[in-house]
C-alpha cells in the first residue's frame, strides 16, 4: 500500500473531490475539512483494504479500481463505481469491522480518518461541525438506503429460486 500524507485543503484537490458523486452536495469549506482527515491510499492487486474484526476509524471512498468485500471468507459483493463509500458501518456503529475488503487490480481510494474529529472544525465552532457531521451521515443514508435495496432484491430472487425446487415436489 502506497499512503499519501494528509491532504492539502486547495482548491485542485477540493475540485477533485466535487467529482465523485456522493461529495458534490458538499460545500466547499466543508470539502476543505474533509481533505484535513483524508489520504490517497494506493493498493495493489488483492491487497487488503479492510480486515474483518479490525477496529480502524478509516472510512473509504473508491476512486479508481474495484475491491472485493468477503465476510468468514465468502465473498458478498463487489465495488466499482467511482465514489462509492465504504466502511461506513464501523463509523456509525463503533463495532469492529463486519467484513474484509480487498483491491481486485490497482485501486484507489480517498481514505478519511474519522478519529480526526478535533481537524474538522479549525475553529471550534459547534455548529459548523455539527452540520459538517450531518452532511457525512446523509452520505451515509443514501448509501445504507441504496444497498438495503440491492440485498431486498437478492433475498426475493434467493427466496424464488428456493421455493420453485420445492414447488415440484408438491
Amino acid at each position: 500500500m502506497i499512503v499519501s500524507k494528509y491532504l492539502k485543503q486547495n482548491i485542485e484537490n477540493i475540485q477533485k473531490l466535487l467529482t465523485i458523486s456522493a461529495l458534490k452536495n458538499f460545500e466547499t469549506k466543508n470539502l476543505s475539512k474533509l481533505l484535513r482527515l483524508s489520504k490517497i491510499r494506493q493498493y495493489e492487486d488483492g491487497e487488503t483494504i479492510i480486515t474483518e474484526g479490525d477496529y480502524d476509524p478509516w472510512l473509504y471512498f473508491l476512486l479508481s479500481g474495484k475491491t472485493r468485500v468477503a465476510k468468514e471468507g465468502v465473498t458478498i459483493s463487489t465495488i466499482e463505481r467511482q465514489g462509492e463509500i465504504f466502511g461506513e458501518m464501523r463509523i456509525i456503529d463503533e463495532q469492529s469491522r463486519s467484513a474484509s475488503v480487498y483491491a481486485e487490480g490497482q485501486t484507489v481510494c480517498l481514505a478519511v480518518d474519522t478519529s480526526a474529529h478535533d481537524r474538522i472544525a479549525s475553529d471550534g465552532d459547534k455548529d459548523e461541525k455539527l452540520d459538517f457531521l450531518l452532511l457525512l451521515y446523509r452520505i451515509f443514508a443514501e448509501y445504507m438506503t441504496a444497498r438495503l435495496r440491492l440485498t431486498n432484491e437478492e433475498l426475493i430472487k434467493a427466496k424464488k429460486a428456493i421455493r420453485k425446487p420445492i414447488e415440484k415436489f408438491r
